[in-house]
């Protein structure tokens, strides 16, 4: 058996271990990549870059459909076949980013630092090393100094069924199509959930059936929120089951019938031809010997860390299977933190309270810091203002006046940002703006100080920041469907 030695070896080269990878090479390491399934992981592949290929495809097929811009496009069909091969095509491309870089660092004769890829499934043999089964049945032992875990995690699969990828899949299964379903039940009403329903609802070849057992769709955000979300979805189509669970699904000679039990009793039959399961990802800890080096894997199945990313004395683990939010965002700043605590640089805590997402719908939602919610369980006394992207002369000129923002500030005179919520097009691109006002704790009368350019979206946020003082332009009085403001507080 083959034997090689490194100072830190990767198990995963998804968006926590390529970062682990790299950031240990640029520490002067020799580093070992283990990976036995798709080069990138699922940040790339059947994940963040797939899904999101495919919405921003459904959404350009969306806006070239539309009959209000002074033009009428015509024989506009969408064919599932190319736009998969233009997924792949997306995610190929990233791919190899990733392995021209592995090769630009490749070992090389007296190299003081030096990347390695090992494609293949590695299993702990002990603590300090690991066998890899390559492709071709061949093994190999690796030993290292540090090891950092960053296997990822898989679609879970739903208890009462189980998933065939033809009939019944989940979203590592969304190659297998061979074309658009004509009717298609989402099981599930989280942001995948709600953002595979807004890419089928948008190329307009699927009867889209999204079912939710709770009240509203992603529940974890405010209820005006939510409510906008749900709203934007069945305004596209797309149609909703509240309140309902998932009791049957029965294979019938060429379709499905699915049975749901509501909450109030009632039952409702939906025939369909493919059912997708998006209840979330379960992490990726088993198979790989954990248990028998002595590492703790807590009843969700997640790998136990330290707050320096540590399993244990030199093993490290980032991303989904660590256990915080399952966002390739969070994973690249795990695997980062990860390669150095292994240095032993650590200047600041990891620190979760900043983090921006976007959200895939129609349109576009995207979240930083505190919502409402948070800030009322945490007992933040706070003010919030509303401003309609109806009132943005960016917006007006994009024909996409539907959106908004929304800022939580500290209920104080001089106040800092706590949080915003921004929906349509660009929002992402505001959070830039705001997410290091939140991180500084910058006071509003030194934010109000930025001028912004126009005509842009960002200038809806400008006057957002300046409706807290009264100082906004269009005035609540005039549009007070459009500019809202309320205040929380702690009952005493």
């Amino acid at each position: 058996m083959e034997k090689l030695t490194f100072d830190v070896c990767v198990i995963g080269s998804g968006p926590a271990g390529f970062a682990a990878a790299m950031r240990s090479y640029d520490f002067d390491k020799h580093v070992c990549i283990v990976e036995g399934g798709h080069i990138g992981g699922a940040g790339i592949v059947n994940g963040a870059l797939s899904s999101k290929t495919m919405w921003e495809l459904s959404k350009d097929f969306s806006v070239a459909n539309k009959t209000d811009r002074g033009y009428r496009a015509s024989g506009l069909r969408p064919n599932y076949h190319e736009l998969m091969r233009t997924v792949k095509q997306a995610a190929g491309e990233k791919q190899y980013q990733i392995l021209s870089q592995i090769e630009t660092f490749a070992p090389k004769k007296d190299s003081d630092k030096s990347l390695t890829l090992i494609k293949g499934w590695a299993t702990f043999k002990d603590r300090n090393t690991l066998i890899v089964k390559k492709h071709d049945g061949t093994e190999i032992e690796i030993t290292a100094d540090d090891f950092v875990v960053a296997t990822g995690s898989t679609p879970r699969e739903h208890p009462k069924i189980k998933t065939d990828g033809k009939r019944i899949i989940h979203t590592d299964h969304m190659d297998k199509l061979k074309s658009f379903p004509k009717r298609i039940m989402i099981v599930g009403a989280g942001i995948v959930g709600c953002e595979y329903a807004t890419i089928f609802a948008n190329f307009g070849q699927t009867k889209v059936h999204l079912l939710d057992s709770q009240q509203k769709v992603i529940p974890f955000e405010d209820e005006d929120v939510s409510n906008y979300v749900n709203e934007k979805l069945e305004e596209i189509g797309v149609i909703m089951h509240h309140e309902a669970s998932l009791r049957e699904v029965r294979d019938e000679e060429d379709h499905i019938d699915v049975i749901l039990d509501h909450q109030d009793g009632h039952v409702v039959v939906v025939p369909v031809d493919i059912v997708l399961i998006a209840i979330g990802r379960v992490p990726l800890t088993h198979d790989i010997g954990l248990e028998e080096i002595g590492a703790t894997i807590t009843e969700r199945g997640l790998l136990k860390v330290d707050n320096e990313c540590r399993v244990m004395d030199h093993i490290y683990a980032a991303g989904d299977i660590s256990g915080n939010m399952a966002l390739v965002n969070i994973a690249e700043m795990e695997g980062r933190f990860a390669a150095k605590s292994i240095n032993h640089s650590i200047r600041h805590p990891l620190c979760y309270d900043n983090i921006s997402t976007i959200m895939f719908f129609s349109p576009e939602v995207s979240a930083v810091g505190f919502n409402e919610k948070t800030c009322q369980s945490k007992k933040i006394p706070y003010k919030a203002i509303y401003y309609s992207h109806a009132l943005v002369s960016r917006a007006i000129a994009m024909r996409a006046t539907e959106g908004f923002f929304k800022i939580i500030v500290s209920d104080e005179e001089d106040p800092v940002i706590l949080g915003m919520r921004a929906a349509g097009p660009q929002s992402a691109a505001a959070l830039v703006f705001i997410a290091p006002m939140i991180h500084s704790k910058q006071r509003l009368s030194e934010i109000m100080r930025t001028v912004h350019p126009h005509p842009s979206i960002s200038e809806g946020i400008q006057e957002c920041l300046r409706a807290f003082s009264g100082k906004n332009i269009f005035k609540w009085k005039t549009f007070p469907d459009r500019i809202r403001f309320w205040r929380w507080a702690p009952e005493a």
